[in-house]
């Protein structure tokens, strides 16, 4: 990677920096069910990374029947109540494995670190107040898919993330994530590296497909892979 004087990594937060067995998918079953529509895993999962409101929407839509903004709302509503309590009470929750080593190993090397989700802000707080990342000073800042314009596959919650740190030159950032949109998100937003990790919902080759520069297994792989 280039050297230059501003540098950033942007990590995903469920399924990359934090574990998912499944639990936002399930999730976004429950709030489904909740309104009497049943959907399988398999069709939750390949829109995880994306706004949930635009990924409700797309699953009614491909199933046939009406994306309503009503009932789009109601659903993304259950689905809020349900990861807040999730993300605060459960002891299910964790930081993944090699996530807090890796924040730490990069600030140390002048990179500053950044969150990013395709989950709404309230959820974000949640989780990062859960951890204590910030507070701690591990994470440097953090941004939500419901605080820009429009979200994943979209670059607008890396380039607001650049302006907050006052980054001109996207090929300064690193995009890190465990979904094919992820990969598309750092590719749109012109990043000098996209890193995919086999964390979440996706193996090697679904994320491979998508052309990152590099797919990982761990993140402590990212020690040796950004110098």
């Amino acid at each position: 990677m280039q050297s230059m004087d501003h540098r950033l990594v942007v990590f995903d937060i469920a399924g990359t920096t934090v574990t998912d067995n499944d639990n936002v998918a399930q999730a976004f079953q429950g709030a489904f069910r909740a309104h009497g529509v049943e959907f399988s895993l398999a069709e939750v999962n390949p829109l995880m990374g994306f706004r949930k409101t635009e990924a409700i929407a797309e699953l009614l839509k491909a199933r046939g029947m009406s994306a309503d903004e009503a009932f789009v709302d109601a659903v993304h509503a259950a689905f809020i109540d349900a990861m807040i309590r999730f993300y605060t009470e459960s002891e299910a929750v964790g930081a993944m494995a090699g996530a807090e080593g890796a924040f730490a190993h990069l600030q140390g090397m002048g990179f500053r670190v950044a969150l990013n989700s395709g989950f709404p802000a309230v959820i974000v707080e949640a989780i990062v107040d859960r951890f204590g990342w910030c507070r701690r000073g591990l994470v440097d800042e953090h941004i939500a898919s419901d605080q820009v314009e429009r979200g994943r596959p979209f670059p607008f919650m890396i380039t607001e993330l650049m302006r907050r740190f006052g980054i001109s030159d996207p090929r300064s950032v690193v995009k890190v994530g465990d979904t094919p949109v992820d990969i598309q998100e750092g590719r749109m937003a012109g990043c000098g590296l996209v890193v995919g990790v086999t964390t979440g919902s996706f193996g090697r080759g679904a994320l491979a497909s998508f052309s990152p520069d590099h797919v990982i297994e761990s993140l402590d792989e990212l020690k040796s892979l950004i110098r």
